[in-house]
C-alpha cells in the first residue's frame, strides 16, 4: 500500500514546474508528493513556493527546504495536490481523515488545478462508508452532537488519546457514520447551513484530476469540466 501511495505522490509532482505557487496537502499519500517536491528543490533547483494545509505539512516542508507562504499572502495557487479518503464516480470526495479538512478546503478554493492522489481502495461507488468529518466550534459542540444523533447520523467526537482532538484551528471534529450518502451535494448544503459547523469533509465538484495508483499501474482520471 505504501508503495502505491508513493507512486501516486511522485506522479503528481510531475505536474509541478518552475515558478509555481503550490498547495501542499496533508496525509499519508500527499506526504510523498511533498517529499518529491523537496527532492526536486534540493537536487534540481526547482523554484516553487508552497502553501501548506496543516502544521504537520508545514514542519515537513520546512525540513525539506521548500519556501513557504501564508495563504493570506497569495491570491491564487497554481496547483494543489492532496489525498482523499473516498472518491466517487462523480468526482465528489470525502477528506479529513487527517483532521485538516478546514485548512485543506481553504487552500483548495483559490487553486487553479486541484489534484487528488489516492490508491485504488479509495475509489467507491457511493461516499459514506468512510466516516464524514465535520469540524465544529467548541462552543455548543455537545448540543450539535445530539442534533446529529437525533437525525440518525451516528455521530462521535474524534478523539486523541482520552480527550477530544483539537484541530489546528482549535475546533472539534464530529465524525458521522453515515454508511451511504445518497446525495453528497444536498448533504453538503445542509451542513453548510448548520450553525456551529465550521466546515465539513465533503469536497463536491472541486477536484480536476485524480491520480489513482493500483498494482497494475497509475491512472489519471480527469473530472468533466463544468460549464
Amino acid at each position: 500500500m505504501e508503495a502505491l501511495k508513493k507512486i501516486a505522490g511522485v506522479t503528481a509532482a510531475q505536474y509541478v514546474t518552475d515558478g509555481m505557487t503550490i498547495g501542499l496537502g496533508t496525509g499519508s499519500t500527499a506526504y510523498y508528493f511533498v517529499e518529491e517536491i523537496g527532492r526536486r528543490v534540493k537536487e534540481e533547483g526547482l523554484q516553487v513556493v508552497g502553501v501548506t494545509t496543516s502544521s504537520v505539512t508545514s514542519k515537513q516542508a520546512e525540513s525539506l527546504g521548500i519556501p513557504l507562504k501564508s495563504v493570506d499572502d497569495i491570491d491564487s495557487i497554481d496547483l494543489t495536490v492532496d489525498g482523499a479518503d473516498e472518491v466517487d464516480k462523480d468526482f465528489n470526495g470525502i477528506k479529513g481523515g487527517g483532521a485538516a479538512l478546514l485548512m485543506e478546503k481553504i487552500v483548495a478554493t483559490p487553486t487553479k488545478e486541484y489534484i487528488w492522489v489516492v490508491d485504488d481502495s479509495k475509489m467507491v461507488e457511493h461516499l459514506g462508508a468512510f466516516k464524514l468529518p465535520v469540524e465544529v466550534v467548541q462552543y455548543g459542540a455537545d448540543r450539535l452532537l445530539r442534533v446529529f444523533e437525533k437525525a440518525g447520523y451516528k455521530p462521535s467526537f474524534r478523539m486523541k488519546g482520552d480527550s477530544r482532538l483539537v484541530t489546528d484551528m482549535q475546533n472539534y471534529i464530529i465524525d458521522l457514520d453515515m454508511g451511504c450518502i445518497e446525495d453528497p451535494l444536498a448533504f453538503g448544503h445542509l451542513l453548510d447551513g448548520t450553525v456551529g459547523v465550521v466546515e465539513h469533509g465533503l469536497f463536491n465538484g472541486m477536484v480536476d484530476k485524480v491520480i489513482v495508483a493500483s498494482k497494475s499501474g497509475v491512472t489519471v482520471l480527469e473530472a468533466p469540466k463544468v460549464g
